[in-house]
């Protein structure tokens, strides 16, 4: 019941995007997918939905290609910047097209989300701002029938409301219906207690996998005085520092040693994702696998 990238390569002019990345999916977890900007993250997910096909490597769900498969494709769906839709069609008209290619579209839910965000479904789909044409895609992506939903950077436009209108109906959604979503983001703290699950794409490949309990339980933060921080992190795998003054702020990933005898001048707290997250690719060589 997974998806499976194996060896997948992406080059655009000579230029490398993806580099022999290899990945799993599975059923019912939601993921975050985390990177720079030009990090490759859109193409991946567009390779994944077959709209851009790989310069080498495979995709498959089920052990079946994604490629050209309307069994397959039929079980993904794809929110995305790009707009698929006439800016003359109304709302209610773009829902019921909808319906036709998705036997199971919850159009009640549809209409419940419409009343939540304030859409007006009369309107033209090229009269609306651009949050709106956020907010309608969102809302065909939460009610599609397909197991695997892609978001790339769902909250393009939105304010801080209807971020949260969002978040909640994604997890009321998920909640009523377990399946995969797959969220692609620079909101790292707003979706840090969504997701069960991050990849971390940099270098053009995937430098951390896991789980994020278990992700963050390698992370640190080591302070103190920078002789005193400096010798306790030496060997260590330190991804990342700061410096106030006389005090040197140590980012740690990985195993802290047991035996090693921590000073009383010494302060060890844990990091949250995005710091996790921006001392790693803001590292020169990103080294550190975790599976």
């Amino acid at each position: 019941m997974s998806i499976q990238l194996q060896a997948i390569t992406q080059q655009f002019h000579g230029q490398s995007v993806l580099d022999n990345l290899n990945l799993t999916i599975e059923p019912k977890k939601i993921y975050g997918l985390l990177g720079r900007n030009g990090a490759g993250k859109s193409t991946l997910l567009n390779i994944i939905s077959d709209r851009l096909f790989p310069t080498s490597g495979t995709a498959t769900l089920d052990g079946e290609t994604l490629h050209d498969n309307d069994h397959t494709l039929g079980r993904l769906y794809l929110m995305s910047e790009v707009n698929m839709y006439n800016d003359r069609s109304r709302l209610k008209r773009l829902l019921n097209s909808t319906a036709l290619f998705y036997g199971a579209f919850d159009r009640d839910y549809a209409t419940q989300l419409a009343a939540k965000f304030d859409l007006n479904l009369n309107q033209r789909f090229g009269k609306l701002s651009t949050g709106y044409r956020t907010i309608f895609k969102l809302i065909v992506a939460l009610c599609v029938p397909a197991d695997y939903i892609f978001l790339d950077e769902p909250v393009l436009g939105l304010d801080a409301n209807h971020r949260e209108l969002f978040y909640q109906a994604l997890i009321d959604s998920y909640t009523e219906r377990p399946r995969t979503f797959v969220i692609s983001t620079h909101l790292i703290e707003e979706i840090a207690n969504l997701i069960e699950h991050v990849f971390i794409l940099d270098q053009h490949q995937i430098i951390v996998n896991g789980s994020v309990s278990d992700i963050l339980d390698r992370a640190y933060m080591i302070t103190g005085p920078d002789t005193d921080v400096t010798g306790y992190t030496a060997g260590l795998n330190v991804i990342g520092q700061d410096h106030l003054g006389g005090i040197t702020a140590n980012y740690v990933y990985g195993a802290l040693e047991d035996d090693r005898p921590i000073p009383d001048t010494v302060t060890i707290e844990r990091l949250d994702l995005q710091k996790l997250f921006v001392n790693l690719t803001n590292a020169k060589e990103a080294t550190t696998h975790v599976n």
